[in-house]
C-alpha cells in the first residue's frame, strides 16, 4: 500500500530551512556567473539524444513520442547543451559561456539537483574549476580538489598489459604494487604538485605529457587544499583527460574536466546542488 504522503525513492523534497538553502546556493551561483559573462540555458526535459551522454543506457527513464519514437528523461544536462548550442541556437549566437540550474533524473526515480556550467572552445581547465571554487567559498564551503587525469589510467594499460581498467576503477593496489616498477610505485602514491618533478625524470614520455597537465592546472588553481589522484578512473563519455573532483569525506560536492565534442574542446563542471544543501542545513 502507497500511503499518500509518499514520495518515489530517490525524489526529493525540499521545504522551509531546507529550500531556503537550495535557493540560496543557486541564487549564489547564478550571481557569480552572470557577473563572469555566463548566459543561461534551461533545457527539454525531455531528449532524444540522452544515450549519447549515460555510459550505462540502463539509467535512462524511457517513454516514447506521439510517433513513437524513443526518447528519455534528462538524465545528463551537459551533452544536451553543446548539442543545442552547436545545431539549434549556433546561428543565432556567438555566446559561449553557459550554465544551467535543473534537475536530471536517473531509473528508476532519482532526481539530481545540479548547478552546471560549460565554456565552449576553452582548452583550460582552470578557468571554470577556478569559478566552481568561487562559489563554494562564497557558501563558506571549504572542501578538498582532487586533481585527476583520466588518461593515465588508459596509457598505463596499454603498458602493463596484466592490467585493466577495471584495476583502477577498484583501485587495486596490491596488484600494482607486485609490478614492482619503481616510477609506478612513485606515480600510485603522487599526492602534491611538489612531488611531480622528480617523477618526470623516470616515467615514459606519455605519461610525462599527462602529468605535466596536472601540474600545470595545480598551479592555476585558487584553491590551497588540493591532492593528486593519477590512479583515479571512472567511465565517461565525454569527460576523458583533465577531471577534478571537489570532495569531503565521502561525498562529492562537485566534478568537472575537460572534454570534446567532434572538433571542438570544452571545459565544464556540475555542482552537486543536494549534497550542498544537506551540508549547509545541518
Amino acid at each position: 500500500m502507497i500511503l499518500e504522503h509518499e514520495i518515489p525513492n530517490g525524489s526529493k523534497l525540499y521545504f522551509g530551512k531546507s529550500a531556503k538553502a537550495k535557493r540560496e546556493i543557486e541564487n549564489v551561483a547564478s550571481t557569480i556567473l552572470d557577473a563572469d559573462g555566463f548566459e543561461e540555458i534551461v533545457t527539454p526535459v525531455f531528449s532524444y539524444h540522452q544515450h549519447l551522454s549515460i555510459a550505462d543506457e540502463k539509467k535512462l527513464i524511457k517513454i516514447n513520442d506521439e510517433k513513437n519514437n524513443s526518447i528519455s528523461l534528462r538524465a545528463d544536462s551537459t551533452i544536451d547543451v553543446v548539442r543545442i548550442i552547436e545545431k539549434r541556437l549556433g546561428r543565432n549566437t556567438q555566446q559561449t559561456k553557459w550554465f544551467y540550474i535543473q534537475p536530471v533524473f536517473t531509473y528508476p526515480t532519482t532526481e539530481q539537483n545540479q548547478i552546471g556550467v560549460e565554456l565552449m572552445g576553452e582548452k583550460k581547465l582552470s578557468s571554470v574549476m577556478n569559478i566552481a571554487v568561487d562559489i563554494l567559498n562564497k557558501l563558506e564551503v571549504k572542501p578538498l580538489i582532487q586533481i585527476s587525469n583520466i588518461r593515465i589510467p588508459k596509457l598505463l594499460v596499454e603498458i602493463f598489459e596484466e592490467l585493466t581498467l577495471d584495476d583502477f576503477r577498484h583501485l587495486n593496489i596490491d596488484k600494482f604494487l607486485n609490478l614492482k616498477v619503481e616510477w609506478f610505485e612513485k606515480l600510485i602514491y603522487l599526492q602534491h604538485v611538489e612531488q611531480i618533478d622528480e617523477l618526470l625524470e623516470m616515467v615514459p614520455a606519455s605519461i610525462k605529457e599527462e602529468l605535466l597537465k596536472m601540474k600545470e592546472l595545480c598551479l592555476e588553481t585558487k584553491f590551497q587544499k588540493t591532492v593528486l589522484a593519477p590512479m583515479y578512473y571512472t567511465k565517461m563519455l565525454y569527460y576523458d583527460e583533465l577531471f577534478f573532483r571537489v570532495i569531503e569525506k565521502n561525498e562529492v560536492y562537485a566534478r568537472g574536466g575537460r572534454y570534446k565534442n567532434k572538433d571542438l574542446t570544452s571545459v565544464g563542471f556540475a555542482i552537486y546542488t543536494d549534497t550542498l544543501c544537506e551540508t549547509l542545513t545541518k
